[in-house]
């Protein structure tokens, strides 16, 4: 006897395991999730929790010199990365790119400053304004430094007063710094 055509729709195919496309397809990722880990410095790699096995195939990896040997590495680091937890190495991967994106991020609002301050007096009003606990007579005393090295002939600048303006303003923008805290940078005042 034959089933109805409505108890047809209700037998619905549920695969027993993943198929053999899926499987490769997390095979590749977990392969690419290897590939980064490598790229990551030895303390970053020391810190995140890994298997052994898995750890030495990093290091063995970061050993190799020829090409052939360094592909057939990390094909062997895809392998063991199927024995490992693949979110607190993927977390470890990714806070490290984001350190490195927020550093960037970080250089660049420190060098608009640093512009700002050379091309206006007005924007040492704002700094004065966003941070009152910094030393605003050696801020002036360094945008004058920078602003002469500016106005010198090309052959004769040397960089040294837009270093120490950027040094001067990079501390105050670091986001762990309040700069309302009383720190070592303001014992001085």
């Amino acid at each position: 006897m034959r089933p109805s055509p409505e108890d047809r729709s209700v037998i619905e195919y549920q695969p027993e395991r993943p198929s053999k496309t899926k499987l490769k397809q997390q095979a590749h990722l977990l392969q690419a999730l290897g590939e980064e880990l490598v790229e990551l410095p030895a303390k970053r790699l020391a810190d995140t929790p890994m298997p052994e096995s898995l750890r030495d195939a990093i290091e063995q990896y970061q050993r190799t010199r020829s090409f052939e040997g360094k592909r057939r590495q990390l094909q062997y680091i895809g392998k063991q990365m199927r024995f490992a937890d693949p979110a607190p190495l993927r977390e470890a991967v990714d806070n490290f790119k984001l350190g490195s994106a927020k550093q960037t991020l970080l250089l660049h609002e420190v060098e608009l400053w640093r512009d700002q301050l050379v091309a206006n007096d007005e924007a040492a009003t704002r700094w004065a304004q966003t941070y009152p606990r910094s030393d605003l007579q050696q801020l002036r005393s360094l945008m004058r430094a920078a602003r002469k090295d500016a106005a010198a002939a090309p052959d004769q600048r040397n960089g040294r007063g837009y270093r120490e303006l950027f040094q001067f303003i990079k501390p105050w923008l670091k986001p762990e710094i309040d700069p309302g805290t009383n720190d070592e940078r303001h014992d001085d005042e």
